[in-house]
């Protein structure tokens, strides 16, 4: 007996209930982590500390955690520097980006082959952490911001992609306008730039992410604390439990029990932000990527 036209087999659909059940275990799994830290930080400290098992909604709706976070100095001048760090680092990350892939996406560049090999290379070696943090205190940007910009200021990986994507402009654009007389600068802005927008915003994404989440070189080259950028400040409250800061007036234990739940509240205070962003990048993400990793 022949099966109707349109109407999925058996197999089918045992296969798509396979599917739909996987994708929704993973789901769970990928959210729930993110879920239960959003109820903890919402939950009453003692009642959270008395809690054992999954966590299914805030104990005792309260924003006592929060109220701590926002009223800790450290916390409120992290966001200020790594927000310095984020406007600047993007800037250098995208003028520098841009110059250096519209320099390699030129096919009458000499030695253009070679230049590429050696940026690959870069990719898998380099001179290691030492080298490289004697080379930023010879450049005296230790212990100041511009230590987590300037070093950071090119990935190998994102010129690579954007030069792609400029390779991928018809030559024709680039004939046309010089022919009006456009000039290099001209070209990239007016011409590369607006055509690779997609390009761009997934470069925004990929270098405001990094930076959003470095913490790393931070703890290399910042000594003073006042320049602590919100990743190490979170780093250093999670590893060592100091709530005495943000809980002043309380007692020992109280303060073990707040630590707990002030633990939580700051790690959604130093993800939503960045989450925030997702959405108005999303409908780039996605072409962007494709136009960069595939020459058209």
């Amino acid at each position: 007996m022949k099966r109707r036209i349109g109407r999925p087999s058996l197999g089918e659909r045992a296969f798509d209930a396979f599917n739909y059940t996987l994708l929704t275990v993973i789901t769970i799994c990928t959210v729930y982590p993110l879920v239960y830290v959003l109820f903890a930080s919402l939950s009453d400290p003692t009642l959270y500390m008395q809690h054992s098992g999954i966590l299914w909604r805030p104990l005792k709706f309260s924003f006592h955690a929060y109220k701590l976070v926002f009223e800790n100095p450290m916390i409120v001048k992290g966001y200020v520097n790594t927000f310095i760090i984020l406007a600047g680092g993007l800037v250098l990350n995208i003028i520098l980006t841009a110059f250096g892939a519209y320099v390699l996406s030129r096919k009458g560049l000499r030695y253009r082959k070679q230049l590429m090999l050696f940026i690959v290379f870069t990719m898998f070696f380099n001179g290691g952490l030492i080298p490289l943090y004697f080379t930023v205190k010879g450049l005296g940007l230790t212990n100041s911001l511009w230590s987590l910009m300037i070093p950071q200021a090119i990935s190998a990986f994102n010129l690579i992609i954007m030069r792609t994507a400029f390779e991928a402009v018809p030559d024709s654009l680039e004939e046309s306008a010089k022919i009006d007389g456009a000039n290099e600068f001209v070209i990239l802005f007016r011409i590369m730039i607006p055509l690779c927008m997609p390009v761009m915003a997934v470069m925004l994404l990929y270098y405001g992410v990094s930076h959003w989440n470095s913490w790393f070189n931070a703890m290399i080259y910042l000594q003073d604390r006042s320049l602590y950028p919100l990743q190490l400040v979170l780093r250093e409250l999670l590893l060592l439990n100091d709530a005495s800061s943000m809980a002043t007036g309380a007692s020992g234990g109280e303060v073990a029990i707040i630590g707990e739940t002030l633990k939580h509240a700051t790690i959604i205070v130093a993800t939503v932000p960045i989450l925030l962003v997702y959405p108005f990048l999303q409908k780039y993400f996605v072409k962007g990527a494709l136009i960069g990793a595939i020459k058209g």
